[in-house]
């Protein structure tokens, strides 16, 4: 009888070229040796070649995740929000100049009148604007004068008189808007204030009020944010491949945007090449991300033509139905494998896009090469992201849609698609909702906190550490059985209580 050599599970090589086409569920790593605490695990990170992050979570642009406010929430916790382009190139821009203005996880977009104008219904209070800032000619460019709060204009018995018969005046009302939630709570308790006016060159960006801070206070502690050499939050916007986008880009620049992504659903073509050479030539500060792609050769052409960052992903999103529709596309766990693979030999990183259900994904995702992971789903419900909630079912929701589906595509997004001039559109994606997930800056700290034991558990103290580790085969992977993966799930059980962050 030969003896034979025990060997726990396969290389990443072997694994992945045995051509099949696998998702993160169907691979499960195996355990490595662990001589460090959870709490040593380092996930910093980058988007790309010259955007540095802390956390590598990145905000998918579309039109139901990511605008400012949920950009502004991304990078107070260390990743980043990718605004999407599915509205005007004014619009977009807007929105990037709206999170390069502000330094606290807050947009209120407050309401401005005149002294001499008069209130005279409550439609101009709503739960995210309790509050009417008066200046002296009604713009938020003028010297601002007092404010006047819903509760007490609902109190009044004459609403016909002008503001300035009632309006607070606004002695100690206004802080910088560099000041971080710590400092301006530490200014309300000291001037005794329910409320304060972020103020940037004399302009108001943002009514900040106490219960908002408070309730920020209690999530889990803002760790770095995403912090330019500007000293404003970084943001990145999507732009597509059409002349036009030129101009869109220009207004992008000229708001500040730290990064574009080109926004194609197969980014392997001669109009992406040309708009990431025109890109790099135009703007060659301006780091480019390409995609997005799951090749090995779509891989190769973007670097050559010069990106920065590359975006992995074909029909993995859980409203995309591209590799229905198309047949094209990859498992989402060989797509990220075999592109890192290759973008690492030119240090390019490589941004995970689509098919992030649980921190299991995010860990599966870093470790077989990705820098960061962008996440669309994963993200929409929370009350950051674009929209108004609704009951459905007695649950609470937001609508969710593909940036393939036929209603995200009346609105422009068809270009992606390269469908823009077509006469027949062809949906590569739905129209759905998600629950109510409440605030990213609270699940997002307990899912990082996942993912750094799931690091822990395959002896990897960072992203490159897990990289390293799998590169030279000493982290194995095996495939997981249709009834492995049950068993890997909650199972057997007559009923249990499912909880969130």
């Amino acid at each position: 009888m030969s003896s034979s050599i025990l060997e726990d599970g396969f290389s990443s090589d072997r694994l992945f070229n045995q051509g099949y086409s696998y998702t993160y569920d169907d691979v499960i790593f195996l355990p490595h040796y662990i001589d460090f605490p959870t709490d040593s695990v380092h996930l910093a990170t980058s988007l790309s070649r010259r955007v540095p992050l802390s956390i590598p979570c990145v905000s998918s642009p579309m039109d139901t995740v990511t605008e400012a406010h949920m950009a502004i929430s991304m990078a107070a916790l260390g990743g980043i929000g990718i605004i999407h382009s599915n509205t005007t190139p004014s619009e977009q821009a807007h929105m990037v100049k709206a999170v390069k203005s502000r330094r606290v996880p807050v947009l209120s977009n407050p309401v401005f009148k005149s002294p001499s104008d008069r209130i005279q219904s409550d439609d101009v209070f709503d739960s995210s604007n309790p509050y009417v800032l008066v200046t002296e000619n009604g713009s938020p460019s003028s010297k601002l004068l007092g404010y006047v709060a819903g509760t007490d204009w609902a109190k009044l018995g004459e609403k016909e008189v002008k503001i300035y018969d009632y309006m607070v005046n606004c002695t100690d009302f206004t802080v910088p808007w560099s000041y971080d939630l710590g400092r301006i709570g530490e200014h309300m308790e000291e001037k005794r204030r329910d409320v304060v006016a972020t103020v940037r060159d004399d302009e108001v960006v943002d009514v900040v009020a106490k219960e908002e801070v408070e309730r920020i206070k209690g999530y889990p502690k803002l760790g770095v944010g995403t912090v330019g050499p500007d000293g404003a939050w970084r943001v990145g916007a999507a732009i597509g491949t059409r002349e036009t986008d030129k101009e869109r880009l220009e207004g992008l620049v000229k708001a500040g945007v730290d990064v574009v992504v080109l926004d194609s659903s197969q980014g392997n073509s001669i109009y992406q090449t040309e708009m990431i050479k025109y890109v790099k030539k135009t703007y060659s500060n301006l780091d480019v991300v390409g995609g997005n792609v799951v090749t090995v050769s779509q891989a190769q052409n973007l670097i050559q033509a010069g990106v920065d960052g590359l975006r992995v992903g074909m029909g993995s999103g859980s409203i995309c139905t591209t590799q229905e529709v198309c047949a094209v596309g990859r498992g989402q766990a060989t797509a990220v494998y075999k592109v890192a693979s290759i973008a690492s030999q030119s240090g390019v990183p490589v941004i995970a896009d689509g098919g992030i259900s649980n921190s299991g994904h995010i860990v599966k995702a870093l470790v077989l090469g990705a820098s960061t992971v962008m996440m669309g789903s994963f993200l929409a419900g929370s009350s950051e992201a674009p929209g108004a909630y609704e009951y459905q079912n007695g649950r609470r929701i937001k609508k969710y849609r593909g940036m393939g589906s036929l209603e995200a595509m009346t609105k422009g997004s068809d270009q992606r698609y390269l469908g823009d001039t077509a006469k027949l559109k062809i949906a590569q994606g739905v129209v759905g909702a998600v629950a109510d997930k409440g605030s990213v800056l609270k699940f997002i700290p307990y899912t990082m906190q996942a993912v750094k034991q799931g690091f822990q558990d395959l002896g990897a103290s960072s992203l490159q550490s897990g990289h390293d580790l799998l590169r030279t085969s000493v982290l194995r992977l095996e495939v997981r059985t249709g009834a492995a993966q049950v068993e890997g799930g909650v199972h057997g059980l007559v009923s249990y209580e499912k909880k969130s962050f």
